[in-house]
């Protein structure tokens, strides 16, 4: 069977199985005795190890299989969970993950798993995890090709089947069968051990599975599941009559193995699975299977994936439809035309409809980002010996595709500084009166046309006075301006390049590098970072991000015969302001703004535009923010409010002032998109 129109949707679930797994490996090292969670990993492991199987990576479902085995040892309580113990099985989940990752780039999903496979052996044999190290690599290897010898694990249809077996009276029996060491046709035993034990019921599960039996690969060892209604003696002396029969095992499987009834009863109302009147052949019932799944698929979930480059491709036309939407409106304005007018405002509309589920179709909830953050906060606390529990709210918060492509790394950088300078170790914790574990919050929520990120933690706070002292001699600031400096600006001094308080360099804050990268990948997103911090109570820091990066809403202005576009997202107020109300502070033309001094900005003299001299009495302002600060953009004249497409300058252009981007105007004409962040700094 062709597998390569399956990669995509292979890779893709195969990603979302182990986001649950670690999701709920950590669920389970805050509550060690729910079973229940660890039901929810070994289901998705177990979909993982047949998807991994059907697709041909056999290293992949054989290692999920041996991650298998050590959770089937937990919910049978024959393997206590300790830190150690989960340890092992994250850094399995780990494997899986770089195996995953491989197969994405074109791999073959191969890995070096020697290591990890001989700790989940060891801890399925109940042995010390610190003895690995003296099994042989081959060994090692050995047991990840024989993981088909251990016993029977079910997949929730299996299971409905074997409760409702029990329910009409059948009895469920696992047998484990061996061969003699010295059998020659294994297959042929099989197929008479199969004969026998389907004229005494019906066969649910055999491990290995069917072909593998035929093929011979397996040793001498092999289970079959079997529903009947005989008892478990006559069973198994049926079995030993079949000749190089070795040794048969076989014992009752209970519901309380792997569910209890009320799960599977809800499994079942989900799974709209029917009820049979007896059992059925395997085939069938995975046919049934088949069929009810995808029935219930079309009434629950109508959904689909799409390739993002798709979706990339169709925004792209849409900015086109944009650009010559805006002409239509301006040839209409210039005819007159009342059919025409209509026929553009109409047009207007559901293109502006159709911008808005372009728009949502690319929104994706920030926990794709979040997700990746309980593990490693989970690590890096035990790398530092410290107590850190990590809160998440908002993660359903969306975001434009191109900002969560960007954000992770900055958020990334943010929470290690948080648990490596911010929050203390538990002997200081107590000795300040706090608990010992300490908290990072990590929150999104919408706020207009933007997003805010925020990293919250209740450490030690910022020193300032360590900070204004590194800045100076660091040569960042001089004494006089430090002596000027509100403690929001001493705060954002540690954004500074190369900036660094910790007295010693650690691999978890980044070596030093400061939080210079963070605050320039930030701003080139059109967002913007803002620092509060109590000392002893804890740091905020807060990231403010667009929406959206393609279609912005500007005020379009002009100087001369030049026309700029100013994003609205950046506006507070349009103003004329009269000429005699303009004073002087510092060299700098300023207005009292509501009560504020607010600095003017000529744009003219920013971007050299030749200009004309006029005997005018008043200016046209737009008084823009950033963060706290204003700034007054002093213009010609207004035009209006429109929405335009953000095109890059390109490679040549990177390093223009106060410039973000253009857009083409529905006039054919090109408007510079100016940068406020830049302007106001």
């Amino acid at each position: 069977m062709e597998m390569n129109q399956y990669l995509e949707v292979f890779i893709d679930e195969s990603k979302e199985h182990l986001q649950t797994c670690n999701e709920q490996l950590l669920e389970l090292e805050k509550n060690p005795e729910d079973l229940k969670i660890v039901n929810e990993i070994f289901r998705s492991a177990h979909t993982l190890k047949g998807m991994s199987a059907t697709m041909g990576y056999e290293d992949l479902a054989n290692l999920t299989h041996m991650m298998e085995n050590v959770l089937d040892g937990i919910r049978n309580e024959k393997i206590k969970v300790t830190p150690e113990l989960l340890d092992v099985v994250f850094s399995a989940v780990d494997d899986l993950e770089a195996m995953v990752h491989s197969i994405a780039e074109g791999g073959d999903g191969k890995r070096d798993v020697r290591d990890v496979v001989e700790k989940l052996h060891l801890i399925e044999k109940g042995e010390p995890i610190s003895n690995t190290g003296k099994q042989q690599p081959q060994q090692a290897q050995q047991v990840v090709e024989n993981t088909g010898q251990h016993a029977c694990t079910y997949d929730q249809f299996e299971q409905t089947v074997i409760t409702q077996s029990k329910e009409q009276g059948f009895n469920c029996f696992e047998l484990s069968i061996s061969l003699r060491e010295d059998c020659l046709l294994k297959a042929a035993r099989v197929y008479m051990v199969f004969e026998v034990l389907e004229k005494s019921g019906e066969v649910i599960k055999s491990v290995p599975a069917v072909d593998e039996l035929e093929d011979e690969k397996f040793d001498h060892q092999f289970v079959v599941t079997l529903v009947t209604q005989e008892d478990a003696n006559d069973l198994k002396q049926k079995v030993l009559k079949v000749s190089e029969i070795d040794k048969v095992d076989i014992h009752s499987i209970e519901v309380s193995d792997f569910a209890t009834k009320e799960e599977v009863k809800n499994d079942n109302e989900q799974a709209e699975t029917p009820k049979p009147s007896q059992p059925e052949k395997v085939e069938s019932k995975k046919e049934e299977s088949k069929a009810s799944n995808t029935k219930g698929a079309n009434v629950s979930n109508k959904t689909i994936r799409v390739n993002i480059e798709r979706l990339d491709i169709l925004m792209n036309l849409f900015e086109e439809l944009v650009i010559d939407r805006g002409r239509l409106e301006q040839i209409s304005k210039e005819l007159n035309h009342p059919e025409l007018n209509e026929t553009v405002e109409r047009m207007s509309r559901i293109s502006g409809d159709l911008q808005n589920i372009i728009l949502n179709m690319r929104m994706v909830p920030v926990e794709t980002v979040f997700n990746r953050f309980p593990r490693m906060v989970r690590q890096l606390a035990r790398d530092l010996n410290k107590i850190i529990e990590l809160e998440v709210i908002g993660a359903e918060t969306e975001l434009d595709r191109t900002v969560i492509d960007e954000i992770g790394d900055p958020l990334v950088h943010l929470i290690r500084n948080s648990l490596d300078h911010g929050v203390e170790t538990p002997e200081v914790r107590r000795a300040k009166g706090k608990p010992e574990h300490g908290t990072v919050k990590l929150k999104a929520y919408h706020s207009g046309n933007h997003v805010f990120i925020e990293i919250e933690d209740d450490g030690a706070g910022i020193n300032k006075e360590k900070v204004l002292e590194k800045a100076i001699s660091k040569g960042v600031i001089s004494e006089d301006v430090a002596m000027t400096l509100s403690d929001k600006q001493i705060f954002e001094l540690i954004m500074a390049s190369g900036f660094s308080t910790a007295d010693q360099i650690s691999d978890i804050s980044g070596r030093g590098v400061g939080l210079d990268v963070v605050k320039s990948t930030i701003e080139s997103l059109g967002g913007s970072i803002a620092i509060d911090s109590k000392q002893g109570e804890g740091t905020l820091f807060s990231i403010q991000l667009p929406l959206t990066l393609s279609i912005i809403s500007v005020m379009l202005v002009e100087l001369e015969k030049e026309k700029y576009a100013i994003p609205l997202s950046s506006i507070i107020e349009t103003a004329i302001v009269n000429k005699d109300s303009i004073m002087n502070a510092h060299n700098q033309k300023v207005i009292d703004f509501r009560g504020k001094v607010v600095p003017l900005v000529f744009l003219d003299d920013v971007f050299e535009v030749p200009k004309v001299q006029t005997e005018e009495q008043f200016f046209s302002v737009v008084i823009v923010r950033k963060g706290d600060k204003m700034a007054g953009l002093v213009v010609d004249s207004f035009i209006g409010q429109q929405e335009v497409v953000l095109k890059s300058l390109g490679n040549y252009l990177t390093d223009v002032f106060a410039i973000s981007g253009a857009t083409i105007l529905g006039d054919g004409q090109v408007a510079l998109i100016v940068d406020c962040n830049a302007l106001i700094k």
